[in-house]
């Protein structure tokens, strides 16, 4: 595990979510801060603002990015699964080998761009079997797991809940509920999903409900942590609320804004 920084008063993190292959605002997120967090997807498939953006266009084209991501928008899911297996039939090569190729592309790029410390866990876009192979000494990696960072307790939880969009980091309420469970009371609770409040999990531009965890919520309203920090919803109708006496924050969409938020104490 890399080092902590040294225990001072005046301790700043800065915190990104959704970094989605901004590898250019990633290298300067940790500037003026004493270490980064990342709470995950650093994957970009699919740029759903720009749809040239991304692997899935890259091998199959604007105008079919453009046809899923309307299918995906209205909830038509069947229709966008049957879209997406008729392109991977017709392309060249093993499809899970296409895709780690790409993945892998952006992972050597992005990792790069992380500064030393940078604490990471996973979203529900990425691909964790990869993730050792590319974090460099002074990045460390957790999930379900805790760590002390300028004299307070963070815990990390990565990855999603099951979803019709089937992203490749998906697990059981079980699995996930285990790892809160795991990580138990801290100061500053960091997970890619947030909890299952109706306020933090609805996108205003995807008009849907995303999917937020239960478990994550019962363990704030049990633990009490100060914080906690998440990502996954792009354009939520709240970016932070009060549940008890945690203070819930959405820390943003790194990949558009390329702007970290900063937590200081």
């Amino acid at each position: 595990m890399a080092p902590t920084p040294p225990r001072h008063s005046g301790t700043r993190v800065h915190v990104v979510s959704d970094v989605h292959g901004n590898a250019r605002d990633l290298a300067r997120a940790g500037e003026g801060a004493d270490a980064l967090i990342c709470l995950g997807d650093l994957i970009l498939f699919l740029d759903y603002a720009d749809h040239s953006r991304g692997i899935f266009p890259d091998l199959f084209g604007v105008e079919n990015a453009d046809r899923i991501v309307e299918l995906r928008t209205a909830r038509r899911f069947g229709e966008a699964r049957e879209l997406g297996a008729r392109l991977w039939a017709g392309l060249d090569g093993d499809r899970a080998q296409v895709v780690e190729q790409a993945v892998r592309k952006q992972y050597a790029e992005l990792f790069a761009a992380f500064p030393a410390p940078t604490y990471a866990t996973y979203g529900n876009v990425d691909m964790p079997p990869l993730w050792p192979e590319y974090a460099r000494e002074g990045t460390t990696v957790l999930d379900g797991e805790r760590v002390e960072i300028g004299g307070r307790v963070f815990g990390f939880v990565g990855g999603g809940l099951r979803t019709p969009m089937r992203t490749p980091f998906e697990i059981s309420d079980e699995e996930y509920a285990a790892k809160i469970e795991a990580v138990g009371e801290v100061d500053v609770l960091c997970t890619h999903i947030p909890p299952d409040v109706p306020e933090l999990v609805y996108d205003t531009v995807a008009r849907r409900f995303e999917r937020g965890s239960r478990a994550l919520l019962d363990a704030i309203r049990r633990t009490r942590p100060r914080y906690a920090l998440f990502g996954h919803v792009h354009q939520p109708l709240v970016r932070r609320m009060r549940v008890g006496a945690t203070e819930c924050v959405n820390v943003g969409h790194f990949a558009r804004t390329g702007t970290p938020w900063a937590l200081t104490w």
